[in-house]
């Protein structure tokens, strides 16, 4: 059985996870995969309700605003994916599956974030290294 704060910490993870995919294009590939969640508790509310939430984020992110509102909408989502494992305990492993269950924190080396991902770089006169997870640089003469 997992605790409130195992559960709470997936929520979390799922909730990020989600509002970041909301305003990609990986959305289209995942949305009838987040609408199954709620399959029994009134999906098509969830629906309108992330199709707002897409409109919101998108809108704020033309005007460079984003960043707050992508906060509040992790927060409100968190909760209710909490509410949502508590009525459906089963939607735990739905979750773990869809997102990839909590962040990697080098606890266990089987936990991974997996899905789409996105990498912008703009260099002018220097080096760029981009990296979707971890990286080491060793220039020759330098520890």
């Amino acid at each position: 059985m997992e605790t409130s704060v195992e559960l709470a910490g997936l929520a979390s993870a799922a909730a990020a996870r989600l509002i970041d995919l909301l305003a990609t294009d990986g959305w289209g590939a995942v949305r009838s995969s987040v609408l199954a969640l709620w399959r029994s508790a009134h999906p098509e509310r969830v629906e309108d309700d992330l199709g707002e939430a897409r409109d919101e984020l998108l809108r704020a992110r033309e005007s460079g605003g984003a960043e707050e509102l992508q906060g509040l909408l992790v927060t409100e989502w968190q909760a209710r994916l909490i509410r949502l494992m508590a009525a459906r305990p089963d939607a735990v492993d739905e979750l773990r599956a869809l997102f990839g269950g909590e962040p990697h924190t080098g606890r266990t080396p089987d936990q991974r974030i997996a899905g789409p991902m996105t990498l912008e770089t703009h260099v002018s006169g220097g080096d760029a290294y981009v990296a979707g997870r971890d990286m080491t640089i060793t220039r020759e003469g330098q520890a």
